[in-house]
C-alpha cells in the first residue's frame, strides 16, 4: 500500500534520511522505532507532506504523493500534543475536517457519532478538551484523524505524554481500534516495549537508515546486528571469535568465558578468526547458588556485582572472569522474595541455542 523508495533528506550538514526504502502493507500496524535523531519523525513528516525529500519517492497505492500538498493527501497525522482546539467542543473538534471539506451537517453528525463510538467515547461530544483526561484527549485526536476515513493514519509518539498505567491501557485501545477500523497505521516511537506490543512489523532505524525490518518476535530473538540487539530490550552482547563453522553449528571462543558451540546464523557466513558477538537475553539464563547443568548448556560461575529489584522480576549483574552478564529471575515464589546480594557466589548457565550470533 505504502512504498518508500530511496528517500533521502538532509538539513545542512545533517543527513536525516539516507536512501531509506521500505513498504507497508494495507491494514498493517507498522512502527518506525529508533533513538532520538535517527530520522523516524522526518520520515513520517515526509509521508504526511510536511517535509519534502531531497531525492526518492513516496507512493500510496502506486501513486506518488510528492506533488500533493499535505491537505490533499489521503493521510492524517496524530501528534504527541493532541492539537485539539480548546475553544471547541469534542464534537466540533472532530467535525472540523469534515466542515473544511464541505460536508453537509446531517452527514457530519452521523460520522462524528460513528467515530465517537469507535473510540469508545459516545457521550463526550458536548464536552470541551480541558474537561477530559489525557487518554480521552488522545482518543479524541485519533477520532478527528479517522473521521474522514483516510487511507493511512500516521501517529507521532502519541502516547509519550501519558503516565505508564494509562499508556498501557491506550496501547490496548489502539490495537483494538486498528483492528476494528482496518486503516493502515504508521506509528513512530522510541519506546521498544510499546513497539513490540503494538506492531505487526517494526522498522528499526539508526542514523537515518533502516537497520532491520521484521516482526517483533524476530527482531527480539534474531536481531541482524549489535545495534538492533542492544536497542530492543535488555541484551547481553558477549564478544568472541569464531573457531570454526560446521554445518548448523559454530564453535566460538567467548572473551573471558571459554569455548562454546552455538547455532549458526543462516544470514552470515563466518570464517575462522572472524570477530562475533553472542546476543543473549537475560531471561534465557538460569541462575542459582548451585546448578546442575546439562551437556547442551554453557556453565559459568561468578559473583553478584549488582542487582535491580523490579517487583515481578529481579535483574542481577553477574561478574565472571572480568565479564559482566545480566540474568533475570522471576520473583514467583510464595511469600517475601529472597534475593541474592552483591558479593554472593552464584552459578549461571544457558542452553547452546539460547543466544543468537551476530558480527
Amino acid at each position: 500500500m505504502l512504498e518508500i523508495v530511496d528517500v533521502s533528506r538532509r538539513f545542512g550538514d545533517y543527513q536525516a534520511l539516507n536512501c531509506v526504502s521500505l513498504h507497508v502493507e494495507a491494514g498493517e500496524f507498522f512502527t518506525l522505532l529508533g533513538p532520538s535523531g535517527c530520522g523516524k519523525t522526518t520520515l513520517l513528516r515526509s509521508i504526511a507532506g510536511f517535509e519534502q525529500p531531497d531525492s526518492g519517492d513516496i507512493l500510496l497505492d502506486g501513486r506518488s504523493l510528492l506533488s500533493l500538498p499535505p491537505e490533499q493527501r489521503p493521510v492524517h497525522t496524530v501528534f504527541q500534543s493532541y492539537a485539539l482546539f480548546p475553544h471547541m467542543t469534542v464534537a466540533d473538534n472532530i467535525a472540523f475536517p469534515l466542515r473544511m471539506a464541505g460536508c453537509n451537517e446531517t452527514e457530519i453528525r452521523q460520522r462524528v457519532a460513528e467515530v465517537l463510538e469507535d473510540v469508545r467515547l459516545p457521550d463526550a461530544g458536548s464536552r470541551f478538551p480541558d474537561a477530559l483526561s489525557g487518554g480521552q484527549r488522545q482518543r479524541i485526536a485519533i477520532a478527528r484523524a479517522l473521521v474522514n476515513r483516510p487511507r493511512l493514519l500516521l501517529l507521532d509518539e502519541p502516547l509519550s505524554a501519558l503516565d505508564a498505567k494509562l499508556r498501557e491501557q491506550m496501547q490496548i485501545e489502539l490495537i483494538n481500534l486498528q483492528k476494528e477500523v482496518g486503516i493502515t497505521f504508521v506509528y513512530v516511537t522510541h519506546d521498544q516495549g510499546e513497539a513490540l506490543a503494538l506492531s505487526h512489523r517494526i522498522a528499526v532505524m539508526e542514523h537515518g537508515e533502516i537497520s532491520q525490518v521484521d516482526e517483533p518476535s524476530v527482531l527480539y530473538s534474531c536481531p541482524d546486528n549489535r545495534f538492533v540487539a542492544d536497542f530492543i530490550g535488555q541484551c547481553n552482547l558477549l564478544d568472541g571469535k569464531v573457531i570454526e563453522q560446521d554445518g548448523e553449528r559454530v564453535r566460538i571462543a567467548l572473551a573471558g568465558l571459554g569455548e562454546m558451540t552455538v547455532p549458526t546464523n543462516e544470514e552470515i557466513d563466518f570464517l575462522p578468526g572472524d570477530a562475533c558477538a553472542l546476543t543473549l537475553r537475560p531471561e534465557k539464563t538460569r541462575l542459582a547458588r548451585e546448578l546442575q547443568c546439562g551437556d547442551d548448556e554453557f556453565h559459568v560461575r561468578g559473583e553478584v556485582h549488582d542487582m535491580l529489584y523490579l517487583g515481578d522480576v529481579t535483574v542481577y549483574i553477574i561478574e565472571a572472569d572480568g565479564v559482566r552478564i545480566e540474568a533475570l529471575l522471576a520473583n514467583s515464589a510464595p511469600g517475601r522474595t529472597r534475593l541474592f546480594e552483591p558479593g554472593d557466589t552464584v552459578e549461571l548457565c544457558w542452553r547452546y541455542d539460547a543466544g543468537h550470533l551476530v558480527r
